[in-house]
């Protein structure tokens, strides 16, 4: 999930893996993106899980891979697997009536989506080319913005906007693995690669504070890390503990104060966090209470007092207290999502 699902996509470094908006309106809350109808399952959040919201009245189409909130809390986009690949609605304690498709549409499969911090941009990373769309956002879709010059060389995993809005980020299947684009109201010049390249397919990025740019992938070290001014600089070390795999689709996201990056991922105990700061920190504590399978997606709540995770297997949705490390896993909701859940989003 760049530009979100997996993600994710703001004013924190958040997952090419999707993640959540920095400004709520309303009710607080978490949508999930999953793999059976309705593709998509929301839920009041108040230091856990609340009665599920209604279902949209027009459901996407087919499986969710995505799920973002935009910065104010107003609306709400899934990324999906079927035409018309994405779908939006108004979101006010609850699905509001779905916007209109785009007049030029997506042409494959979201995979990832992410709003800028003003909410007048939503880019999406898709199966097909160009790979990687932008569209003007005024509540619904707008124009879509010019392709870029230089496209992906593959489909785009996930896409997230730096917090200043200058510039756009996107993972894809092939080398190199990660690219930027310079943005303005458009997609700019194709920002030069990082000096050292991630390791494998990537399926998550995310941002920190316009300074910081993080992927999650396949291979080892499955996390990587770079320093991010108008282009890739210098990559992190490696965390001293890496995660334990990069299996499925797996996430990173910073969290909102930009102090903590968590990853999600294939394989026992499917989630690693560390402290953040110009690199990271020293792993903390795998939660007491381990997600039954593969974690395919996280967000931090907005006040970054919890965590939630999107996974394979029931029930397909879990969150954790946190204060300085995993605290206490919160109980599941009563009503559970229907399918895998995929990238998830806090607003």
């Amino acid at each position: 999930m760049v530009c979100g699902g997996r993600h994710l996509l703001s004013s924190t470094i958040l997952g090419i893996f999707a993640s959540s908006g920095i400004t709520a309106t309303g009710t607080n809350a978490v949508v999930l993106a999953h793999s059976t109808s309705p593709y998509t399952t929301a839920y009041p959040w108040s230091a856990g899980f609340g009665t599920k919201y209604a279902d949209p009245a027009t459901l996407p189409t087919g499986t969710g891979r995505a799920a973002q909130f935009i910065p104010n809390g107003t609306a709400v986009a899934i990324a999906h697997s079927t035409s018309p690949y994405t779908t939006a609605y108004p979101w006010s304690a609850g699905f509001g009536t779905k916007y209109a498709d785009p007049a030029s549409a997506v042409p494959g499969t979201g995979f990832g989506l992410r709003w800028d911090s003003t909410g007048t941009n939503l880019c999406i990373g898709h199966a097909t080319s160009p790979f990687i769309s932008a569209y003007a956002w005024s509540a619904g879709f707008g124009t879509k913005r010019a392709d870029p010059a230089t496209l992906p060389g593959t489909q785009a995993r996930d896409v997230t906007f730096m917090a200043n809005d200058a510039d756009v980020i996107f993972t894809q299947d092939s080398s190199p693995f990660i690219g930027a684009y310079a943005y303005s109201s458009g997609f700019g010049t194709k920002r030069a690669d990082p000096a050292t390249l991630p390791p494998n397919v990537n399926t998550g990025v995310d941002n920190r504070l316009s300074a910081d740019v993080a992927v999650m992938g396949a291979g080892s070290p499955y996390v990587v890390a770079y320093a991010y001014s108008s282009g890739f600089g210098t990559k992190y070390a490696n965390p001293a503990t890496l995660p334990a795999g990069g299996l499925g689709n797996p996430d990173v996201k910073f969290s909102r104060s930009g102090s903590n990056i968590i990853t999600a991922y294939g394989g026992t105990p499917y989630t690693t966090a560390y402290p953040w700061s110009a690199g990271f920190g020293t792993k903390y504590a795998d939660p007491a209470s381990l997600m039954p399978d593969n974690a395919r997606g996280v967000s931090w709540s907005s006040s970054d007092a919890a965590v939630a995770f999107g996974h394979s297997t029931t029930p397909f949705i879990a969150a954790y207290a946190w204060s300085a490390g995993f605290s206490t896993k919160y109980s599941n909701p009563a009503t559970l999502p229907t399918g895998e859940g995929n990238v998830l989003s806090f607003n």
